[in-house]
């Protein structure tokens, strides 16, 4: 009888992949394990064991396996699962989901490796200048890897070359697979037996009473293991008795100590022992007992709490109670700043069992956090985590607490999968027969219209802890400010007078901007020339302190001109501004008091958040200026002014949601200030402080924005009544594009008439040098969604079957909030 297995392969293909197995083989196989597999004429890929059987592929011969690389499974029954919903749910691959789950160190790769061809005979002179160069660097070189030969020749594009010399016979080319992971071992040393008894000992320290260094070291170390009664790192030895390596290699080189290395974790959690968590006051205990009864008769429960009520105290409390039951809890965050303060109180309660997990961790960080997630492990039972922590092998999931469940952030938009954390959260929990609790000052209109509905329990907590008052919010009118000339840069004279009062109180400020860099168009006052981005359809920001002219969308960068580049004018002025033009502004007009900045510039670095926060917490900063990083959930306990320099741009934004997302913002943003016994104040500058969503913001009137957003998402079929299916199609060729889409929106329209909208270019119609073009598929309450996406594969698929369209990029984004 023949042996088969389904394997997952981390690319973008829709089936699964049969290879031949031996019977040994397959008894030794189970689904989540990974193996190494041969795929096209010379790639090697990871792939990932999906079911065993014995029928043998109709269409193509299946060939063996390269070798098998665990002997666990790495991924469970239930992740298989959740992937496969990830895929069907959001039009994509398992592969891809795959790509997007597994930490980069699992999926080992394959890579090509050039050696000099020994049985040629060779005729250097018919060979190129490029050819000859990597010829030469082989006489020097047993091989070389692709990389290699990029530094080497200084050429991106170096496969035409490699392709030559294989026609010419010079070199051979083969793959090699190499281990991404390496486990971080510490070195730890003990005396050799021969020692240890009280002869050997005193023979010992005779032997060495002419080196008193590595006596020292020997008597050092009989201290600190009687003190420790612990295994004695190398490291300590040495600065315990500030002894050089050297030394303790030349005992390790007699036999006097033995050396050997023990397997640690690169992120640890090293604090005192866990406090008691905190009493909850009268209205969070109301709020708790209040989700426990709500998860008796629901999964799902949205815990709508004003901003600094406490609900990370609830939380808190429900994770206690799982963690009782022996059982696993993930706790997701939408932004990476989050987790850094988060960490620090859950780890007061909770010590080593908190792991987390996000995209600023290494590699093989993301390893190790794996593998104690899967080992059901002491510290992995609380995963705190941005939202691909979905995709983590939990065994004993009890608990799922969307922190925020209202942020975009938790939608992935590229690459595929395009899912979205909350609602693959739910999925999860269900699979688990878990609860998920969505938690939001300002819950998003999907969620709350699910309340509604019934889907959903709501609890909400409407006092702030300690009884503190609401912030104080204030709308001031800059059009009338500019007409009395009471401007100052884009400051008025009311939040001037405003931050003094505060900063003179010893308390801090937050100037909230949504847009980094100095200013986002840069103008030539003669001739009106605005520099614009070689790849994309925008205009490039200017960022003073690096002086250069960036774009946002590809990372284009150039210097800042002196000159205009049209008319070779000097005259160039700047348009709009950024957080940096805010940071410069404020450091002019409070030149006593310290002002940072907080955004994707100053954040790049793994400890980058860490550091601004901390700076803030420990009041070594007065104002920070920032972008939405700011927004969410941050607690900072001695801040009690905010200030919005600009409303109007998030609410002049081409976007149907963005009405909804410049409430969230706003009420967000304003509940960073005065959360301790201090009322807050926050001051939103607007050119058009009547706006309808202002007005809910400064009277945080949420369920008035929530009944008029509903009522334009009814009367214009938009989500959460539609749902929706965003269709992008992307090609350097413009002419290409705007076929395709036509073709495309025609053949939708045959299907869903008059619920297609498009085909159209998007604001931003070209990025890196692809032309984009939408089209729009709503899907109204009563039709079934897995039938329209049936129907829409079925047309993606004859649309790829045309020779011409073949090379235009479709992306299908299901519900694109």
């Amino acid at each position: 009888m023949s042996y088969f297995i389904n394997v997952i392969l981390p690319i973008p293909l829709e089936k699964s992949f049969t290879y031949a197995i031996t019977m040994a083989e397959a008894e030794f196989l189970k689904p989540g394990m990974r193996v190494s597999v041969p795929f096209g004429k010379s790639k090697i890929y990871t792939g990932l064991v999906e079911t065993i059987h014995n029928n043998a592929p109709q269409v193509y011969e299946a060939k063996q396996i390269h070798q098998i690389l665990d002997e666990e499974p790495l991924v469970t029954k239930i992740q298989l699962k959740h992937w496969n919903w990830i895929a069907n749910y959001y039009l994509c691959s398992t592969g891809e989901v795959m790509r997007a789950a597994l930490p980069n160190g699992f999926i080992l790769e394959s890579e090509t490796v050039i050696t000099k061809n020994t049985e040629a005979q060779i005729n250097d002179l018919e060979l190129e200048d490029d050819e000859f160069v990597v010829f030469e660097a082989l006489q020097h070189q047993s091989s070389l890897k692709i990389q290699d030969l990029m530094s080497i020749l200084d050429k991106k594009n170096v496969l035409p070359i490699i392709k030559r010399l294989l026609q010419k016979e010079v070199i051979n080319v083969q793959e090699e697979i190499y281990e991404k992971y390496k486990p971080k071992l510490v070195r730890y040393v003990k005396l050799s037996p021969r020692f240890t008894s009280e002869k050997g000992l005193h023979e010992l320290l005779d032997d060495l009473s002419r080196a008193p260094k590595q006596r020292d070291v020997v008597m050092t170390m009989f201290s600190v293991s009687a003190r420790t009664k612990k295994p004695i790192k190398v490291s300590d030895l040495s600065s315990e008795s500030d002894a050089s390596s050297s030394i303790i290699k030349t005992l390790i080189d007699k036999g006097v100590f033995e050396e050997y290395h023990i397997q640690i974790d690169r992120v640890q959690y090293d604090g005192d022992e866990n406090e008691a968590s905190k009493h909850l006051n009268e209205h969070q205990e109301k709020a708790l007992a209040e989700i426990s009864e709500s998860f008796k008769n629901e999964n799902i429960t949205l815990l709508h709490g004003v901003t600094s009520s406490g609900k990370t105290e609830i939380y808190v409390k429900l994770i206690e109670a799982q963690l009782a039951q022996g059982k696993q809890v993930l706790y997701l965050l939408p932004e990476i700043a989050l987790t850094t303060q988060l960490v620090d109180r859950l780890q007061t309660y909770f010590g080593q069992k908190v792991a987390v997990f996000h995209s600023k961790y290494s590699s093989n960080e993301r390893v190790e956090v794996w593998n104690n997630v899967l080992a059901n492990a002491e510290n992995a039972q609380i995963v705190l985590g941005a939202r691909s922590s979905v995709l983590l092998p939990f065994q004993n999931l009890g608990l799922i607490i969307v922190d925020e469940e209202h942020e975009t952030s938790y939608k992935q938009f590229d690459p595929a999968p395009r899912y979205h954390a909350r609602d693959a959260a739910i999925v999860l929990a269900a699979l688990f027969k878990a609860k998920t609790l969505l938690g939001s000052a300002t819950p998003s209109l999907e969620s709350y219209f699910n309340v509604q509905q019934q889907k959903y329990g709501l609890v909400e907590l409407n006092h702030r802890f300690n009884e503190v008052l609401m912030p104080d919010i204030e709308l001031i009118d800059i059009k009338d400010k500019q007409k009395r000339k009471q401007m100052k840069g884009h400051f008025s004279d009311r939040l001037i007078t405003e931050i003094e009062d505060t900063l003179k109180e010893q308390h801090q400020v937050i100037l909230f901007q949504n847009r980094r860099g100095f200013s986002p168009i840069v103008e030539c006052n003669t001739c009106g020339h605005s520099p614009q981005c070689p790849n994309c359809d925008v205009s490039l920001t200017f960022h003073q302190y690096k002086n250069q002219l960036r774009c946002h969308y590809c990372g284009y960068n150039t210097i800042m001109h002196k000159s205009c580049e049209a008319c070779g004018s000097p005259e160039i002025d700047s348009k709009g501004f950024g957080t940096e033009q805010i940071e410069q502004e404020a450091k002019v007009l409070f030149p006593d008091h310290k002002v940072a900045r907080m955004d994707l510039d100053t954040t790049r670095g793994k400890y980058g958040y860490e550091k601004i926060i901390t700076a803030l917490e420990q009041q070594e900063i007065d104002i920070l200026v920032g972008t939405q990083m700011l927004t969410k959930g941050l607690d900072f306990r001695n801040v009690k002014l905010v200030g919005i320099m600009n409303a109007d741009n998030m609410l002049n934004f081409p976007d149907f949601r963005a009405h909804e997302r410049s409430y969230h913002l706003m009420a967000q943003v304003s509940g960073r200030a005065g959360r301790t016994k201090e009322r807050g104040k926050v001051l939103i500058q607007t050119y058009n402080p009547y706006h309808r969503i202002l007005q809910q913001v400064s009277t945080n009137d949420f369920k008035q924005m929530y009944e008029e957003q509903m009522e334009d998402r009814r009367i214009y079929k938009y989500p959460p009544i539609f749902r929706m299916i965003k269709i992008t199609l992307k090609h350097k060729d413009y002419q290409k594009v705007n076929v395709g889409a036509d073709w495309y929106a025609r053949s939708l329209r045959t299907v869903f008439g008059e619920h297609v909208l498009g085909p159209e270019f998007p604001p931003v119609a070209r990025i890196r040098n692809q032309y984009l073009k939408h089209i729009l598929v709503k899907i109204p309450p009563k039709q079934s969604l897995g039938k329209t996406k049936e129907a829409i594969s079925k047309i993606n698929i004859s649309f790829l079957s045309v020779k011409d369209f073949r090379p235009i990029r479709i992306i299908l984004n299901v519900d694109n909030y």
